[in-house]
């Protein structure tokens, strides 16, 4: 059972909570939003993101006192000493709302609070569902909560469902965490354990997707929690959500944070698990006991290493599982063995390669290791290119030799 809201209120002063509204020209909306959150929350900082239209003669009514960004962050500036329990954070003009949360968020760890609820200004979400977020978070303290919508629900636009899957989606490739709703506005973030003025750089309803990719990746976790929607009907909706626009700048950053998990988080959370208790266990459940013949395993193990030792970088665990499958080999033990080209190595492999082709075509070896860069092999394209498949044709023959000794001695029928 939902706690009250008076235990909610006492519950959020001593998780050291507060609740953080972005609006945008909300006028029609806000005030009966605020009626409701005083109820759940004393502390309550609106950013008033460059509104013109009556929002501000609305927060007047409810007694909150105004600060702009140079006093909110003032060098040296003590935000207890500015952070009163009812804020409005002003920005001189519409910045977006990923901006006015970022700057929310920041103003709120300098103040020493520990979590922010944040909810929408345009009346959708319901403050009564806060009390279930607090329950949420004094069960799991730490965790990221973010809205689960019903996207079924009366009135809900049918571009909202599809833009809420289409995240859904690239959230799990980026985090391997499945998520029902990744778009809802409705959240509660621990304060501390992620540095949102160093990490988020968009400034949309992309900030939003980006906060809790970005927080995955720093160790948090990231979890749904049931929250009821109103969507008014068309005539009456108040939205910034410009479908175009939007979906292109998500699609950009969906790239981005790809091209990301491909070159560091991957090969970092591969790297992480390198322990020799993880390797000992994977060889024994994989290699040793599993029903796969030598051959097949060893065959594996090849492709897996040729493929890391090829000369380009990104893509290689991907295309490694994709051969395997379409090879009959062992996909698990082909993409794991990819991974040789872990970003500490990738200089030596690279230099392995240009070395290599330099022998085979008879030029001088010119460049260092230390010199080493994807810049620096442009210019010796052929070299380079030749060496990168020679090398991984060796190596990784090499690899396979040594295993399939290793394995004849050690695995038994």
């Amino acid at each position: 059972m939902l706690i009250g809201p008076r235990d909610c209120k006492e519950h959020l002063l001593e998780l050291g909570g507060i609740v953080i509204v972005p609006t945008y020209n909300n006028a029609g909306t806000i005030g009966e939003v605020l009626s409701s959150l005083v109820k759940y929350s004393e502390d309550i900082l609106v950013v008033n993101d460059g509104c013109t239209d009556a929002t501000s003669a609305i927060l007047a009514t409810f007694g909150f006192r105004e600060i702009s960004l140079e006093q909110a962050f003032l060098p040296g500036a003590d935000g207890k000493a500015v952070l009163a329990k009812k804020t409005v954070l002003n920005h001189p003009r519409n910045m977006g709302k990923g901006v006015a949360l970022k700057n929310a968020l920041m103003l709120v760890q300098k103040a020493g609070y520990r979590y922010a609820v944040t909810i929408d200004a345009d009346g959708q979400h319901f403050p009564q569902d806060i009390p279930a977020f607090v329950e949420a978070i004094m069960e799991e303290p730490g965790t990221l909560l973010v809205g689960s919508r019903n996207l079924q629900s009366e009135n809900m636009p049918g571009r909202n469902t599809f833009a809420n899957r289409f995240s859904n989606f690239w959230f799990r490739l980026e985090t391997g965490v499945h998520l029902d709703d990744t778009q809802c506005g409705f959240r509660l973030y621990p304060i501390g354990r992620a540095d949102y003025s160093r990490w988020y750089y968009t400034s949309l309803y992309e900030f939003e997707l980006e906060a809790i990719v970005f927080a995955s990746w720093s160790g948090v976790k990231v979890r749904n929690i049931p929250v009821r929607v109103y969507y008014p009907p068309q005539e009456k909706r108040v939205s910034h959500f410009r479908p175009l626009r939007d979906f292109t700048r998500i699609s950009l950053l969906n790239t981005v944070l790809v091209i990301v998990c491909l070159l560091w988080i991957w090969p970092r959370d591969i790297l992480r698990k390198c322990t020799w208790k993880n390797i000992r266990e994977f060889i024994d459940k994989n290699i040793l006991h599993v029903q796969d013949s030598n051959a097949r395993i060893v065959l594996s193990i090849w492709l897996g290493t040729f493929v890391g030792l090829m000369p380009y970088y990104g893509y290689q665990f991907v295309l490694a599982v994709f051969l395997a499958h379409l090879l009959g080999l062992n996909k698990l033990v082909a993409g794991v063995f990819s991974a040789i080209s872990i970003p500490p190595a990738i200089p030596f492999i690279m230099y392995g390669s240009y070395w290599t082709g330099c022998t085979l075509l008879g030029r001088t070896c010119s460049l260092g290791i230390d010199g080493v860069t994807l810049s620096g092999m442009a210019g010796m394209l052929a070299e380079y290119t030749l060496g990168g498949f020679v090398f991984a044709a060796a190596g990784s023959s090499l690899c396979a030799a040594i295993c399939i000794c290793l394995m004849t001695i050690f695995r038994r029928r």
